[in-house]
């Protein structure tokens, strides 16, 4: 075989190389020149491409997969070392033994921070109170966030703290719950997603003091987040809520040298967004517009979580009367906004969990459609939690991807027993996190962590989305809507890349695309099911440069 016309910068051989191309589906070895994949092959005609710079990795036969997308991960909000940590305490009691414990270690400490505390945790099925945090953390203010990051709990010093009465419960980072017999708030504060996780909302909480929300910690998350990011093989993130403030945070880990990962950052569209804001969006996309660091699509919400209850459901909550949430738009105010953001050619993520907040998207999106024109938007729906049958096919009639957290779907997490499946009651559980459904009917799935909710490590993702377990292994919850483990790869990969308009670029291994890739330490296609988490990532590779290794 003739010499190739200059030598790779990077060759990697003996390798089972899983594509997710059906061009040309497995490979033994390929070759790297700029950054970019320019052959793939068997192991014999390999050292073709060699030359005396040339770079060599030998995956001594282990599995060799594209580099993961993340198409749902808030690095940027990431988990905070500084907090106390309660994710996996199951009790009120194990809540106040973490915060003892971490007030003793701590003893001068001006504010208590905690972040990851399970609604489950609150006996009796309510919602946490200040009485419940009071009797531990005494005149010290107290914010626990919860696992979702879409309440706080407060105690009583913090709501004296931030202003929080009976008279001011609409607050600037949320809306606090009130008794409804008192009317005073019990320390439960709703929509913080939504208000405290916005511009305004962060920065009054730097104003008034709250620690978490400082620019350093803020920093600290995101620098931690992205160096787990490509420990793990995820070479790309979509980070789906940022305010134009954040950006400069990517911009500094890009100068001291943490953005291993790409990023595409999505842009946070509040009610009350006008045209000199999405002016703006438009110039941030335009600014940053490389394949290291992207701005563009806009984060909107329509629904809540199940958990609390604030998630809008087509019938009442399981034993909640008439209850069943509530849309942050009326339907047809929200189809008017989504077919201007159409209209000016943004593309929008929309969370939503509730069947009825999904149906609404999706009634959103074919109005867009009726209305502009059909186009190639590739709207998400996120999260995708409790789907009515009757929407199904829907998602690829209206070219909707289905951006889905498979680990949201463990029965440890919202199977019965767990406030997500009493919530919404078993006449309804044929309708959770239907993965297989959506693929079946030909939607696009574009898988995810949505860490820092979940685990961030793919692995755990496609466990789940296999078999519906927990993850220390057990009964399966709702398992006709399992996939197999390509389908579960290429919702990682090739799903998640279309659904940020990168398929071009990223998201197989394919000649031409950039040489982002991963060598695992197990083969997840032959290796049983149980045994995937664990698999590590010893190479990580982008763009041509190895910036992970296992030693």
């Amino acid at each position: 075989m003739a010499r190739r016309p200059f030598p790779a910068d990077l060759l990697l051989t003996g390798a089972r190389i899983h594509t997710v191309d059906p061009a040309l589906p497995e490979a033994e070895a390929l070759a790297v020149h700029d950054g970019r994949i320019v052959w793939l092959g068997p192991d014999a005609e390999a050292a073709d491409w060699a030359g005396p710079g040339t770079e060599r990795i030998d995956a001594g036969g282990r599995l060799v997969l594209p580099g993961f997308i993340d198409a749902h991960n808030h690095v940027r909000l990431g988990s905070d070392d500084a907090c106390v940590q309660l994710a996996g305490v199951r009790t009120l009691d194990g809540i106040h033994e973490r915060i003892l414990a971490w007030r003793q270690a701590n003893p001068d400490a001006g504010w208590i921070e905690a972040e990851a505390f399970d609604y489950s945790a609150i006996p009796g099925g309510r919602m946490p109170e200040a009485a419940d945090l009071d009797p531990v953390t005494g005149d010290v203010p107290a914010l626990v966030l919860s696992y979702d990051v879409h309440t706080v709990w407060l105690n009583t010093a913090a709501m004296r703290r931030l202003g929080v009465s009976r008279d001011r419960t609409d607050l600037p980072f949320g809306t606090a719950a009130t008794d409804p017999e008192t009317g005073e708030p019990t320390g439960f504060v709703k929509d913080f997603a939504i208000k405290g996780l916005s511009r305004e909302g962060h920065r009054a909480l730097r104003e008034l003091g709250v620690p978490w929300a400082s620019p350093d910690r803020q920093y600290g998350r995101l620098a931690k987040s992205l160096d787990d990011a490509i420990g793990f093989g995820i070479t790309t993130v979509v980070e789906p809520q940022n305010s134009l403030d954040d950006l400069e945070l990517f911009e500094r880990a890009r100068a001291e040298g943490r953005l291993r990962s790409r990023i595409v950052a999505a842009l946070f569209h509040p009610r009350g967004t006008g045209g000199a804001d999405l002016a703006e969006f438009e110039a941030a996309a335009r600014r940053f517009a490389g394949d290291r660091l992207r701005v563009g699509p806009l984060k909107l919400y329509i629904d809540d979580v199940v958990e609390p209850r604030t998630a809008a459901l087509l019938e009442p909550y399981a034993g909640c009367g008439h209850h069943r949430g509530e849309t942050f738009y009326p339907a047809e105010e929200f189809a008017e906004l989504l077919a201007g953001l159409d209209a000016r050619g943004f593309q929008c993520f929309v969370h939503a969990t509730g069947d009825r907040g999904i149906r609404t998207v999706l009634d959103a999106v074919e109005h867009a459609r009726a209305f502009n024109g059909p186009r190639d938007a590739r709207h998400q729906v996120v999260h995708v939690e409790c789907l009515d049958p009757a929407d199904v096919a829907r998602f690829a009639e209206l070219g909707v991807v289905a951006c889905m957290q498979p680990r949201h779907c463990a029965p440890e997490i919202a199977g019965p027993g767990q406030d997500w499946a009493e919530n919404v009651g078993p006449d309804r559980w044929h309708k959770a996190w239907p993965m297989r459904s959506l693929h079946e009917a030909g939607a696009v799935l574009a898988f995810s962590s949505d860490w820092n909710v979940a685990e961030m490590d793919p692995m755990i993702g496609i466990y789940t989305a296999v078999t519906r377990r927990p993850l220390g292994g057990g009964e399966p919850w709702q398992p006709g809507e399992t996939v197999d483990v390509a389908t579960a790869v290429h919702g990682y990969t090739m799903g998640s890349a279309y659904a940020n308009f990168l398929e071009q670029e990223r998201g197989s291994l394919t000649v031409g695309k950039a040489a982002d890739f991963v060598v695992l330490s197990r083969n997840i296609f032959e290796i049983p099911v149980e045994s995937i988490p664990g698999t590590v990532a010893e190479t990580v590779v982008v763009a041509g440069e190895a910036v992970h290794r296992v030693r």
